[in-house]
């Protein structure tokens, strides 16, 4: 995601997420045998009470070299969003815009953004369950048209290490308070949701992202992948309760877990 050279533009908005990798970006630039440089960014977008100056104080104090960009979209995104409508669609794209204006002006030729595991998982289980695809975040996003390419480098880490370390670099937290000011929107739920199943499947959100890192076409129905053949045509395998296409062998990877699943049911058998 970083190579020698880059400018990475980092999108700070104040909460812990940025604030981490903010932190940790710099900390893997000196680091790595080579050199890139590391710029924070703050979009200043017109919240009521939003003070930027717990900011700036800590950017200063560390020695980040920062630019502050003012842009009142909070109004916008209010008045122009239907009533029952979530503002995050609006917002993002607003938001999306400015960043790659501000990463043109300052030489940046990357973005990070801070999502991490947590909000991968999320989004996958979002599209899923509301928009019947299968669809997360890529790591790298390249840039289009000589744009700054998207990078998200807190992809494997989890929320909750992420709180705890913004903690004790003792980074100031600044809410947005548009983000959670509508309640009970999909994300919030879906988030519910996976907190919830988590107590009965305590490795399920790096279970879940490891899936994301483990995908099988042939065991898939979308035609546009490799390997697919169409749903009328596949039959039951006893082995594991997948589908598979007649006369497909298993790829290694399916065989190693079959024989993985074996041993495991043959350990608990004993115990």
């Amino acid at each position: 995601m970083v190579e020698p050279g880059d400018v990475v533009m980092v999108a700070c908005s104040g909460g812990k997420d940025s604030w981490a990798l903010l932190h940790l970006l710099r900390a893997y630039r000196d680091i790595v045998p080579f050199e890139f440089e590391v710029v924070a960014m703050n979009l200043d977008q017109g919240h009521p009470g939003f003070d930027v100056t717990p900011l700036r104080e800590h950017l200063q104090t560390h020695g980040f070299r920062f630019e502050l960009v003012v842009e009142n979209t909070h109004d916008v995104v209010v008045a122009q969003t239907p009533e029952g409508k979530t503002f995050c669609s609006r917002c993002s794209r607003m938001r999306r815009a400015i960043l790659h204006r501000t990463a043109a002006k300052l030489g940046a030729n990357k973005i990070a953004l801070g999502h991490h595991r947590d909000d991968a998982i999320e989004t996958l289980w979002l599209n899923m369950m509301y928009a019947g695809r299968m669809r997360a975040m890529p790591a790298l996003l390249p840039g289009q048209g000589g744009g700054a390419a998207i990078i998200r480098p807190l992809l494997g880490c989890a929320e909750a290490d992420l709180a705890a370390y913004t903690e004790s670099i003792g980074a100031p937290i600044l809410p947005c308070d548009l983000c959670g000011s509508q309640p009970d929107t999909r994300r919030q739920r879906v988030k519910r949701w996976l907190a919830q199943l988590s107590t009965e499947v305590p490795d399920l959100y790096a279970s879940v992202f490891a899936a994301m890192s483990n995908v099988e076409p042939s065991h898939l129905l979308d035609p546009g992948l490799p390997g697919v053949a169409p749903a009328t045509a596949a039959v039951d395998d006893d082995d594991d309760d997948t589908l598979v296409a007649p006369d497909a062998a298993p790829s290694p990877l399916v065989r190693i877990r079959r024989a993985a699943s074996r041993t495991a049911a043959a350990d608990g058998s004993r115990t």
